[in-house]
């Protein structure tokens, strides 16, 4: 299993949206901005498996723009309350991966990474045999703290994104600490993590730079800058408005970052921005990010396209519910494909008092 498994057989969910309405109208526009901009709606899963036609007579299953899934909430799957490891009452930034192909006697079909932010926050781990849970909490987290001699001593460590490293079969673990570096680990069994070096920091970025982190690093091969992966992270600066940044690297390790942001918080009209992913559909690249709660709280789609030259903006791609876990945010998403169905795994609620939530496409 790649970072999207495939599978032909694809199931859906046929609730209605939670705001059919608004949903409706919205889906209305942000088709005609992926039609403008070449874009089909075909129906393939995030993995690129195709998906079942509907059966004849039967209501069309919605799509959300790029012709990605419409994804639906299903259940939270870790609240901190009930975590052994729960020093802050808070956990973000959720990353799952499927190693049952990878790695030798896993203790579940996926590993499920996430952590509190606030100090001293720490690099966390849970496994399960199904997307959709249950979710077992690793009995020795943190797996990675704030305190790793000799290479650094930090307030806080958080937001892990563990990344298959095909060329070396590893785990490598990106995430910050503080707020303006991220970090690199590497890991044979997705538990123990050997470190490695720093990757990022707002030094890199331009003068006035005040956070760089939140970074989530893909397998993407962008030929014309020799590069084959990409970073996607959150920019800030003394304005404190927080946009999309990214780079790219030949090895995972050494990197070189754009000095532009890839998506301006004023681009899609929001005070601030994070959370990216980036998504791959119908030969297009997209970048997926959620809006602050004062902006919406909901998740909005960028397509950059292959060589990441594009900016079109196609407007809402998964919208918060009001009600319970989400409370009118979902933010910083992480995709799987299991059995050949869709999900997403993200932040539900309010920020640092919320939980981590699974969405059915």
């Amino acid at each position: 299993m790649t970072e999207h498994d495939s599978d032909p057989k694809q199931r859906h969910d046929t609730r209605e949206p939670r705001n059919p309405g608004r949903r409706v109208f919205l889906r209305a526009a942000a088709g005609a901005a992926a039609v403008a901009s070449g874009v089909a709606a075909t129906g393939a899963t995030a993995g690129g498996a195709t998906a079942a036609p509907a059966s004849a007579g039967a209501p069309a299953v919605a799509a959300a723009p790029g012709g990605f899934p419409d994804y639906r909430y299903l259940k939270t799957l870790l609240t901190p309350s009930q975590l052994k490891y729960n020093p802050t009452g808070e956990i973000i930034f959720p990353c799952v991966r499927g190693v049952y192909d990878k790695l030798a006697n896993p203790l579940g079909r996926y590993y499920l990474y996430y952590g509190p932010h606030d100090a001293p926050g720490g690099i966390c781990l849970a496994y399960g045999d199904s997307l959709e849970g249950p979710f077992t909490e690793y009995t020795a987290n943190p797996i990675v703290s704030n305190n790793w001699q000799p290479h650094y001593t930090v307030s806080h460590v958080a937001s892990p994104h563990v990344l298959w490293n095909e060329d070396v079969r590893e785990l490598w673990l990106y995430f910050h600490g503080e707020n303006g570096t991220t970090r690199l680990a590497r890991s044979k069994d997705g538990i123990t993590f050997t470190y490695d070096k720093v990757v990022l920091t707002t030094a890199m970025m331009p003068a006035g730079s005040t956070e760089t982190s939140y970074a989530r690093v893909f397998r993407h091969d962008l030929p014309s800058r020799g590069a084959r992966y990409v970073m996607l992270f959150m920019l800030n600066n003394q304005s404190n408005h927080r946009d999309i940044a990214w780079g790219w690297s030949k090895d995972g390790r050494d990197w070189t970052f754009d000095q532009q942001p890839l998506v301006r918080h004023s681009d899609v009209g929001a005070n601030n921005i994070g959370g990216p992913h980036l998504l791959s559909r119908n030969g297009s690249t997209y970048v997926v990010y959620n809006t602050s709660k004062e902006n919406g709280g909901n998740l909005l789609i960028t397509e950059v396209g292959n060589d990441f030259s594009r900016r079109e903006h196609l407007g809402l791609f998964y919208d918060s519910a009001n009600s319970a876990p989400d409370n009118g945010r979902s933010a910083s998403p992480s995709f799987g494909t299991d059995r050949g169905v869709p999900y997403m795994i993200y932040e539900a609620g309010e920020r640092l008092q919320g939980s981590i939530a699974v969405a059915r496409g």
